[in-house]
């Protein structure tokens, strides 16, 4: 059996792109690709801690279009305003076509859920299956319990912008009630002191984390956050295409990660009849428990 570990920068659909190639060359088992959240993040830290379990398969861990160590948007084709999902889309099928990969098993964790299904849905001939971790995919829902969640550590009343947004704006025009909603819940609490108290089962965890993403040395992702408000990612509802996803859909969850379970979660089970695996994890499930996360893993990839 041949074995590869390879890093690599490529122009891939007007994008330099950073991954890295692992695992045995010579197998007919379909290939992840890895698609880490944030959005703006990247896929050193899944490596470092996780990487290890997976050296029996054919991994490709990704740094999407602006995030870790691939090229910024700014010298992308598209340019630092027109990232989408379909371009990290894209990007996806670029890569896989790039190395002659036949079907993939996309491996979205956070944000990188709703690229990973909406890879599924536009290439279902090229998926072998879908395997989601903490998945987002309903942002104005997700704003709303961001929001629930500031208010109660700030300990006031849960004012909801959304039905004001919607008496006052125009006739025609968009109430933009997932950008309201996420502006109000910064205002109460510090993004990052949230996200930190919702996503993580304690504070080892959150530390754990943070001393891979050190060793990595890889900050950033601004510019894509940034990027993706600008076309609306608040407001975006990936539910209604839940159902045209034709190939198996897994969830891995974290009964601890509250940005993601148990709302976003439902969303799948209810609409995309997936399988779903509830660990008692946070948000990075491989940091609180790695045996229990690594069985949930390969259950889904090989049932």
């Amino acid at each position: 059996m041949t074995w590869s570990d390879d890093a690599f920068e490529q122009r891939l659909n007007g994008a330099d792109l950073y991954f890295e190639v692992t695992g045995p060359e010579d197998t007919d088992a379909p290939a992840l690709i890895y698609l880490h959240g944030g959005p703006g993040y990247n896929s050193y830290s899944f490596r470092a801690l996780f990487g290890e379990r997976l050296e029996h398969r054919r991994v490709i861990y990704l740094d999407q279009r602006g995030s870790g160590r691939s090229g910024p948007l700014e010298d992308t084709e598209q340019g630092d305003t027109a990232l989408d999902l379909d371009t990290l889309v894209a990007d996806v099928e670029a890569l896989r076509d790039h190395l002659d990969l036949g079907p993939i098993i996309p491996l979205g964790h956070g944000f990188g859920a709703l690229v990973a299904l909406e890879y599924a849905r536009r290439h279902p001939q090229t998926t072998a299956r879908v395997v989601v971790v903490n998945p987002w995919v309903h942002f104005p829902e997700l704003a709303l319990t961001l929001l629930a969640e500031a208010s109660a550590r700030r300990k006031v009343a849960l004012n909801d912008p959304a039905a004001d947004l919607r008496t006052n704006t125009p006739e025609g025009e968009y109430a933009a009630v997932g950008n309201a909603r996420v502006e109000a819940a910064f205002e109460l609490l510090n993004g990052r002191d949230l996200l930190n108290a919702m996503q993580f089962k304690d504070a080892p965890s959150r530390m754990h984390l943070e001393f891979a993403d050190a060793g990595g040395q890889l900050a950033g992702g601004g510019e894509v956050q940034e990027a993706l408000v600008y076309q609306g990612m608040w407001e975006f509802e990936y539910t209604p295409f839940l159902q045209e996803v034709r190939r198996p859909i897994f969830v891995i969850a974290g009964a601890h990660d509250r940005t993601s379970y148990p709302e976003q979660v439902g969303w799948l089970a209810d609409l995309a009849d997936a399988d779903v695996t509830v660990l008692d994890a946070g948000h990075y499930p491989w940091i609180d428990d790695e045996e229990a996360f690594a069985e949930a893993l390969e259950e889904a990839l090989t049932r």
